[in-house]
C-alpha cells in the first residue's frame, strides 16, 4: 500500500481510538460502564448520528476514493475480529479454576434452570405476540421462535468480561460463576443458532451436519478445558521451544493463533477457541505474567476499544425503530431471565443480594446478542425493526449489569457472601475480593 492508501486510514483510526477512549471515560465518570461509552462513540460516529445529520463529512472520513474506502473497511474489519479474540484471550487468562469442583454445582442449577427455563418459556410466550411484525423476507416463523428464545435466554461472554475487568473482579468467584454459566449456555445456544439459520435457508434441517457440529464444538471444548492447559505448560517449558525464550509475548499470540486455527478448520466458533487459549495458558500464568499484562495493556489500548466502537457503529436506529417493540421485548426478556435466575440461584444455595447480583450480571446480553441480531438478520429470519430492538436489547441490559454491579461495589457491598451456604467449609473469607 502507499503513503496515499495508508494516510486515509491512519487518520480513521486516529479519529476512532480518541473517540473510543473519550466517549468510555466520559461514561465512567457518570459512574457508567466504560465499554457503553465506546459503543456509544461507534453510534455517534455512525449512520445514526454522523452519517445522518452530516453525510457528506462521514462519506469523506469513512470513504474517500472508492479504493480508500475498501481499504478502510478491510482494515477496520480485521481489527473488529482481532478486538473480539483479543478480549476472549485475555478473559481466558484471568478466569481461574473455571468449572472448579467447589463450583460445579452452583454452576449446574445456574446453567439448567437460569438459561434453559427462560429458552423453554420463551418458546411458549412468544407465539403469544404478533409475530409478524417482526419476521424477515425468509418468512420463517421457526425459526424466528428460535431466534427470540436465544434472545431471551443468552449471556454475553464478551460484554460482561469487559465490565468485570473494568471493575477489577475478573479475578473472583463471582465472575468465574458467571462466566462458567456463560460459556456452557452459549454452547447450547450457538447449535441452536445453527438450527435456526438453516431453517431460514432451506426449510430442512440436516439432522446429521449439525449434530456432527455439535459433537466437534463439544469435544474441542472438553480438550480445551482439560488436555490443553496441561500440554501448553509442558510446551512451555521445553528447551525446543525458543519462541517462548526469546519473545514471551510472540509465543502467547501464536498460541492464541493456533487455538483459532484449529477451529477454523473445524469450523468451529473462534470465540471459543480464543477463550480457551487464554484458560490454558492460565494454568501457567506465573511464568508468562509479563507477557500476559503487556499484551492485556495493548489490547484494551487499541484493539479492544475499537471493537465496541465498531459494533455500535454498524448501528443505524434511523431506520424502521420502535419504542414501543423495545419496551415490550425489554420487559418480557429481562423479566423472564431475572426471575429464572434468581430461582437457578436460589436453589444453588445463594440467599438475598447473592441472587440479585448473579441475575443481573447473566441478564446482560452484549456481544452475543449483537452477533445473533446480525446473524439471524443476514439470514432473513428477522426484519429490520426486530434487528435494531435485539441489538437495543442487548445494549441496554449490558449498561444495566455493568451500573448496577458497579453500585453495589461502591457501596461496599459483597457480589457474594463471604461463605456461600452449600460449600461453607471449603470457601475463604472475602471472595468478592474487589
Amino acid at each position: 500500500m502507499s503513503d496515499d492508501q495508508i494516510g486515509p486510514i491512519v487518520l480513521v483510526l486516529l479519529v476512532l481510538v480518541s473517540a473510543a477512549h473519550l466517549l468510555g471515560h466520559f461514561f465512567a465518570k457518570l459512574r457508567q460502564p466504560r465499554v457503553i461509552g465506546e459503543i456509544a462513540a461507534g453510534m455517534l460516529l455512525g449512520p445514526t448520528l454522523l452519517g445522518r445529520f452530516a453525510p457528506k463529512f462521514s462519506a469523506n472520513l469513512f470513504n474517500g476514493s472508492s479504493a480508500n474506502g475498501h481499504a478502510i473497511h478491510d482494515v477496520l474489519g480485521f481489527i473488529y475480529a482481532m478486538g473480539l479474540l483479543l478480549l476472549m484471550f485475555v478473559s481466558g487468562t484471568e478466569t481461574r479454576r473455571l468449572f472448579g469442583a467447589e463450583d460445579r454445582r452452583q454452576v449446574a442449577w445456574l446453567t439448567s434452570v437460569g438459561t434453559g427455563v427462560p429458552f423453554l418459556l420463551a418458546l411458549l410466550l412468544i407465539p403469544l405476540f404478533p409475530m409478524q411484525k417482526l419476521l424477515g423476507p425468509a418468512g420463517q416463523m421457526t425459526a424466528l421462535v428460535l431466534v427470540l428464545g436465544i434472545a431471551v435466554a443468552v449471556t454475553s461472554i464478551p460484554v460482561i468480561s469487559r465490565i468485570f475487568h473494568d471493575l477489577g473482579i475478573m479475578h473472583t468467584r463471582f465472575a468465574r460463576l458467571v462466566l462458567g454459566v456463560a460459556v456452557i449456555e452459549d454452547i447450547a445456544l450457538w447449535a441452536v443458532l445453527a438450527v435456526a439459520t438453516a431453517l431460514a435457508k432451506s426449510g430442512i434441517v440436516p439432522k446429521t451436519q449439525i449434530l456432527w457440529h455439535i459433537v466437534l464444538t463439544l469435544v474441542y471444548f472438553a480438550v480445551g478445558l482439560t488436555a490443553a492447559p496441561r500440554l501448553l505448560r509442558r510446551i512451555g517449558h521445553a528447551r525446543w521451544n525458543l519462541l517462548a525464550k526469546a519473545s514471551p509475548l510472540g509465543y502467547l499470540v501464536a498460541i492464541l493463533f493456533a487455538f483459532c486455527g484449529a477451529a477454523a478448520l473445524l469450523h468451529l466458533n473462534l470465540v471459543f477457541a480464543a477463550f480457551l487459549a487464554g484458560y490454558g495458558v492460565a494454568r501457567d500464568r506465573e511464568s508468562f505474567a509479563p507477557a500476559i499484562d503487556s499484551l492485556s495493556r495493548f489490547s484494551f489500548a487499541f484493539f479492544i476499544p475499537l471493537y465496541f466502537l465498531i459494533v455500535g457503529f454498524r448501528l443505524d436506529l434511523g431506520r424502521g425503530y420502535s419504542f414501543a417493540m423495545l419496551g415490550t421485548v425489554l420487559a418480557v426478556a429481562c423479566t423472564i431471565k431475572l426471575a429464572s435466575v434468581g430461582l437457578g440461584a436460589t436453589m444453588a444455595g445463594f440467599r438475598g443480594l447473592d441472587v440479585l447480583n448473579l441475575a443481573v450480571a447473566t441478564n446482560a446480553r452484549g456481544g452475543p446478542g449483537i452477533v445473533l441480531a446480525s446473524v439471524a438478520y443476514d439470514a432473513g429470519i428477522v426484519n429490520a425493526q426486530a434487528f435494531t430492538t435485539l441489538v437495543l436489547l442487548a445494549i441496554l441490559t449490558s449498561q444495566a449489569a455493568g451500573a448496577w454491579l458497579e453500585f453495589v461495589l461502591r457501596r461496599g457491598w459483597p457480589l457474594l457472601s463471604p461463605v456461600p451456604a452449600p460449600t461453607a467449609s471449603k470457601e475463604k473469607p472475602n471472595l468478592q475480593a474487589a
